[in-house]
């Protein structure tokens, strides 16, 4: 039942409100009710929705909330892998935290980097003959090449393409129903069994890793009863490695928009080596990609004359927070030089999720991400000209997840 002074949503069910509004769902509905959060049922069940800062903290305080049983099994059997790290709790999830930390701290990020910029010089030649590049397909390509390399997954050149559209449409069937949903579901499953194939003969000796390779150290890991992981459990978690650096395709896109719809910011780049770091948080900022984040109230408490009761479904808006008008100035400006002399917080700015990556559900990877943008920023500003044909740019903010429609083409690509 709503709390007698907390707005709610009078539907039955806003699940197919939040398909329609995407991204703004929250937000809408914030601004509606003037309110910080609000109660609605989704997914067939009771949930409050909050936004801000306050609310940040909130959400990751450990004591408050769980992750187990919130994200809805359709998500799981897509996006994560059922019953992984992201619903995880407790000094259980910290240990297995402990393994992403290992592989997403120094020094892999600019080993990422690097690597990703290695292919995109190895691609240079290709793209001058080319009549026409996607960027977004060829991110993905080259995303997962590397991740695959990095982290000692063996991947034959012509199975590149095969597997990068598999984690592709995993990631796209995120808040997707019908066919999306199902190539994204088949795609998990697939990938599930060739990674756990690749597991099993590691485990057997028939393949080796290095040993301070992801593959490696996944298939190594031990629970805190001191057993391996189980195989599968294995494949999920390394895919929940590979996954994601795939999905930067989609902020790598953004980013080529953002230089294309702010041109003059070219020879900022081009002048201040700080430059590179403003322009991709502030795409990280300002586009949309994780819409929201969902835990289960862990003991029942009261914020803000709300009662949270115990197995309550919350959702933090994330986008809504990073376009929130009482943290950043003009929200819904593209404003890299906001960034200049920001002072860092854990809960203002959460593209990633907030707080502490090693001992909250932070995403662990957030360093990754930044430091294959800038790469391929610089490639972008600093080794190829091209041109921007007519295309459709737009992106679609009820579509969860969301990117340019066109995948951002280019044209006559010629190396510097």
């Amino acid at each position: 039942m709503p709390n007698n002074n907390t707005p709610h949503e009078k539907d039955l069910d806003e699940t197919l409100a939040l398909s329609h509004d995407g991204y703004l769902y929250i937000k809408n509905r914030m601004d509606k009710h003037k309110s910080d959060l609000f109660q609605t049922h989704l997914f067939g069940q009771e949930a409050i929705c909050i936004t801000g800062k306050e609310a940040a903290e909130l959400f990751y305080d450990t004591e408050k909330f769980a992750r187990s049983g919130a994200a809805p099994k359709r998500v799981q059997k897509t996006l994560t892998g059922e019953n992984a790290i992201q619903g995880m709790d407790g000094e259980a999830h910290i240990h297995r935290k402990s393994l992403f930390m290992a592989l997403t701290t120094d020094p892999n990020p600019r080993t990422l980097a690097d690597l990703v910029t290695k292919e995109w010089e190895a691609a240079i030649p290709r793209w001058e003959t080319a009549e026409k590049i996607n960027l977004f397909d060829e991110g993905k390509l080259v995303l997962c090449k590397v991740a695959c390399q990095w982290a000692g997954v063996p991947l034959l050149e012509a199975e590149t393409k095969e597997y990068a559209d598999d984690f592709a449409e995993m990631i796209d069937a995120f808040g997707a129903v019908g066919l999306r949903h199902w190539k994204g579901k088949t795609a998990r499953t697939k990938t599930e069994k060739w990674i756990e194939n690749i597991i099993d003969n590691l485990r057997a000796g028939r393949l080796k890793a290095p040993e301070d390779s992801a593959l490696f150290m996944v298939a190594n890991h031990k629970e805190l009863n001191g057993n391996l992981l189980e195989t599968n459990m294995a494949a999920k978690e390394l895919m929940n490695l590979i996954r994601p650096i795939v999905a930067i395709s989609t902020y790598i896109t953004f980013m080529a928009l953002a230089l294309y719809e702010h041109s003059d910011y070219k020879d900022v780049l081009l002048n201040d080596s700080d430059a590179a770091h403003l322009f991709v948080q502030e795409v990280r900022r300002f586009y949309p990609f994780t819409p929201f984040v969902g835990a289960k109230v862990k003991k029942e408490f009261t914020w803000n004359g709300c009662e949270f009761k115990t197995g309550t479904l919350v959702i933090l808006d994330v986008y809504g927070i990073n376009h929130d008008s009482r943290i950043w100035e003009k929200p819904f400006e593209f404003q890299p030089e906001r960034f200049r002399n920001w002072q860092y917080n854990p809960f203002e700015f959460i593209p990633h999720g907030g707080g502490d990556p090693a001992n909250g559900h932070r995403c662990p990877g957030e360093s990754i991400t930044v430091e294959i943008m800038k790469a391929t920023l610089q490639f972008l500003v600093n080794r190829i000209q091209y041109k921007v044909p007519d295309q459709d740019l737009s992106y679609d903010m009820t579509r969860i997840p969301t990117y340019p429609k066109s995948g951002f083409v280019l044209t006559n690509v010629i190396s510097k």
